[in-house]
C-alpha cells in the first residue's frame, strides 16, 4: 500500500489581545481555515523574507487591527505543532499574549469582523474544536509562562494532545 500523500507544513502566529476592560479581541472568520468560528487574530509567517514569529505577530496585529505594536509588546506563551489539521496540512503555531491593550474594536475586513468577549463568554462561542479543547485552556494556564505541545488533529482519529514542555509564569 502506498504511503499517504505528504501534507504541507505551515508556520503561523496567533495573537491574544485584550482591551482595557480585560475582554479578549476575537475575529469571526469569513474564510477557511476556521470559517464561521471566533478565533484570535493571526497569520502566516513570510518565510521568503526570513520573518521571525515575533515580527509576524507585530505585522499581523497592525494589518488586521490597526493596533501598532512592537515585538517588545509580545510574550510568547506557547508553541503548538498540529499534525494533519482538518486533514489539510500540518501547522506550527506560535502563541503570543499582547501586553499592550487595544483601545477600540477594529473595523471589519475581508478576513471577518471583530468582537470583544469576556473569557467566560468565549466558552459559549462557536470556536474551532482544537481552540475549545486546547488553545483556551493553554491560554488560561500559561499566558504568563510557556508551554510547547503537539496535537494529532487527523480527522480519522480522536484528538490527541501531548505536552512536550511546560514552564509556569514568572520564569523569565
Amino acid at each position: 500500500m502506498p504511503p499517504p500523500p505528504a501534507l504541507a507544513h505551515r508556520i503561523a502566529v496567533l495573537v491574544f489581545i485584550e482591551n482595557t476592560a480585560g475582554e479578549q479581541l476575537l475575529l469571526m472568520r469569513s474564510k477557511p481555515p476556521n470559517l464561521n468560528c471566533w478565533t484570535p487574530i493571526g497569520g502566516k509567517l513570510e518565510t521568503a523574507t526570513g520573518e521571525s514569529p515575533f515580527e509576524c505577530a507585530a505585522r499581523e496585529t497592525a494589518e488586521e487591527t490597526g493596533h501598532v505594536i512592537t515585538p517588545a509588546d509580545l510574550h510568547l506563551f506557547g508553541m503548538i505543532a498540529e499534525k494533519a489539521y482538518e486533514g489539510e496540512s500540518h501547522w506550527l503555531l506560535f502563541l503570543f499574549n499582547c501586553t499592550r491593550p487595544i483601545a477600540a474594536l477594529p473595523a471589519a475586513m475581508a478576513e471577518g469582523h471583530f468582537g470583544f468577549f469576556s473569557r467566560r463568554a468565549i466558552d459559549s462561542l462557536d470556536l474551532p474544536a482544537t481552540d475549545r479543547t486546547a488553545l483556551w485552556p493553554l491560554f488560561d494556564q500559561h499566558r504568563n509562562g510557556f508551554v510547547a505541545l503537539r496535537a494529532d488533529c487527523d480527522p480519522g482519529k480522536k484528538l490527541a494532545i501531548t505536552v512536550e514542555q511546560e514552564l509556569r509564569g514568572g520564569w523569565l
